[in-house]
């Protein structure tokens, strides 16, 4: 296969030239070669060895794939990914008092996180529950009255209904109090897990987290759907020991990945190991249509074509998510747990409708956000972190809004909804090395929060008014050093240089080979030099699609999400025929019936500015 590809080689030097001699983009950026000078001998090997194309070496090589890794990278099967669950600290308790609950028939509660790992979690535990004709029941705290995780009240309402084992499911790591109530009430507690931990844990049956102190199981990336699939796998082997299924046939946990590779992929765990295999197999399940839930979804959202890691992250994803910030928080578990496809269609329907309600809050609450973050800036340039807050905000769009401030300024951000009690819930998103986590729990140690916790990108807490100052102080004490210059050391990794000719259906398959894309495996980036933009238009108020053509003539669409009002959509639009240096990822685009190449645009630069 002949690709019209040209790659542009880095500087044998400790320092790279700039990619294209881009030194400062529309976004700010560098744009530098992904792939080190020092690892090309690394690509030339793998693609030797491996016969595979010279790209694809180089693809593989820049993601960090060692020579004997490539076979297993290309075809992830839970075969070879897939640990022995009993590696993970508590696993056979936790499997032991599950079989007991299935063999008894009590009742369950499960309880569950608002978010799409918490709602994929919990409709996990459901289904293999009713498999087995154990009663259990989903329990999803609401996001604004609740706030996250198990709290008393709700723990008590639990076991006053009859609940003789709570389940938590993606919470209950650091949820001390309530389970304690539970365990005073006589319930017996398994928490199932994968936040950060401290050295203490509740006392409870068994704590099943990759991510608590003392597991050495190296199963940490994983999120707290993978989790519960291990924990199932480990329960199905304790009742086959058991005898339980002697004359009966066992649960199709592989038929439940749909749901695993759903939460993998929005919750932005590292698209490594086992998730690779996860995801990979979970897309497969996905297709054959057979959770109404997800099947519903999709319909609802115009999802005609075989679901990718990108649908799951930007399509279905935000919609479960929408219950969760804006409406009824068990929304996407029911959905996900249902089997009823006139309810399915119900529930996926209204998703659909929240989905687009939260989309309009969070525009609204975005403005404002970026209006506050350009002025600290400009009284302090030099800020490690971004603290933003108002009374009129929805707590169920600050975590997105978050995310959207460090994607324009690049740098931690924590967004805060005030209440008139003067407590504030906010969200917290980080950049690549910058542990969000540790500084949270940190900042609880120090007795700066009324609750906190997360991962090292993502967290979330609850501040007094009065406690801000003081946050924002041992923050800004806490990330400094680690966050200075990471803006002015903002760059683009691009892996190859492409003319428009060269975007074929063949580059595609090639590059997918390596998919699953996602946190940890980066989707392959283009960089288009000197291309002129012939045409461009807004669509949907929000977006810039343009038409780029090569010095030979050659033609591609492109498309670049949220560009309004942006410099990069500016310069797009006001290019005027002038040739850009434009990057992006690649994309077969199906909009009207038609199938057609698209180029995803990230970025942009004027080859006259350099």
């Amino acid at each position: 296969m002949r690709l019209n590809l040209a790659t542009v080689e880095a500087d044998s030097g400790a320092t790279a030239r700039p990619f294209l001699g881009v030194t400062k983009s529309a976004r700010g950026f560098a744009w530098r070669e992904r792939l080190p000078a020092h690892m090309k001998q690394l690509a030339t090997a793998i693609s030797q060895r491996h016969g595979l194309p010279d790209l694809m070496g180089s693809v593989l090589a820049a993601r960090g794939i060692g020579l004997d890794a490539v076979p297993t990278f290309l075809d992830p099967t839970l075969k070879s990914l897939m640990p022995d669950p009993s590696t993970l600290r508590d696993m056979e308790k936790a499997a032991a008092r599950l079989a007991d609950a299935v063999q008894a028939k009590q009742n369950v509660a499960i309880f569950g996180d608002y978010d799409v790992d918490g709602a994929c979690s919990s409709a996990l535990m459901k289904r293999f529950l009713e498999f087995h004709e154990t009663p259990a029941r989903i329990y999803i705290p609401d996001r604004i009255f609740e706030g996250y995780g198990p709290n008393v009240a709700a723990i008590e309402t639990l076991v006053n209904e009859g609940a003789k084992l709570i389940v938590t499911v993606d919470c209950g790591t650091t949820s001390y109090e309530p389970l304690a109530a539970a365990r005073k009430l006589g319930a017996d507690v398994v928490v199932i897990d994968h936040h950060q931990a401290d050295e203490r844990l509740p006392d409870v049956n068994a704590v099943v987290n990759p991510n608590r102190q003392d597991d050495i199981s190296g199963q940490g990336m994983l999120c707290a759907a993978g989790v519960v699939f291990l924990v199932l796998v480990a329960t199905t082997r304790e009742l086959r020991r058991r005898g339980y299924y002697s004359g009966s046939r066992e649960p199709d946990l592989l038929s439940l990945l749909d749901m695993v590779a759903l939460a993998t992929v929005a919750d932005v765990v590292p698209l490594v190991g086992l998730n690779r295999a996860y995801v990979k197999k979970g897309l497969a399940v996905m297709r054959a249509r057979e959770n109404a839930g997800l099947t519903a979804l999709a319909d609802a959202a115009g999802l005609s074509v075989a679901p990718t890691p990108y649908h799951l992250g930007f399509i279905l994803g935000p919609r479960i998510n929408a219950g969760g910030r804006i409406g009824n928080a068990a929304l996407g578990a029911t959905l996900l747990s249902t089997s009823d496809p006139v309810e399915a269609q119900r529930i996926a329907e209204l998703l659909h409708r929240l989905n687009k309600e939260r989309k309009d809050i969070e525009s609204a609450v975005l403005e404002e956000a970026m209006a506050i973050a350009d002025r600290q800036l400009s009284e302090n340039p030099a800020r490690p972190i971004l603290i933003v807050g108002s009374e009129a905000w929805h707590k169920g769009v600050v975590g997105l809004v978050a995310s959207r401030l460090v994607e324009r300024f690049r740098r931690p951000a924590c967004v805060i909804a005030w209440e008139a009690t003067g407590m504030g819930t906010g969200s917290l998103r980080s950049v690549p090395g910058i542990d969000l986590g540790a500084a949270i729990r940190a900042a609880m140690a120090a007795g700066l929060l009324a609750k906190g916790g997360g991962h090292a990108m993502a967290a979330g807490l609850t501040v007094s008014r009065d406690g801000l100052a003081a946050l924002e102080t041992f923050l800004h004490g806490h990330l400094g050093s680690a966050a200075r210059g990471i803006g002015d050391a903002a760059h683009l990794d691009i892996d190859a240089s492409l003319v428009a000719s060269g975007a074929t259906p063949e580059l595609i398959e090639l590059i997918d080979r390596v998919s699953p894309f996602g946190q940890g495996n980066s989707e392959a980036r283009f960089a288009l030099p000197a291309h002129r933009v012939k045409f461009g238009k807004v669509i949907a108020d929000a977006h810039v699609r343009v038409i780029l053509e090569g010095g030979d003539g050659s033609r591609v669409d492109g498309v670049a999400f949220r560009a309004v009002g942006q410099p990069l959509g500016d310069l797009l639009m006001s290019a005027g025929g002038m040739p850009l240096h434009v990057a992006g990822h690649l994309r077969k685009d199906t909009w009207g019936g038609r199938e057609r190449i698209e180029l995803q645009i990230e970025d942009a630069a004027n080859p006259r500015n350099q």
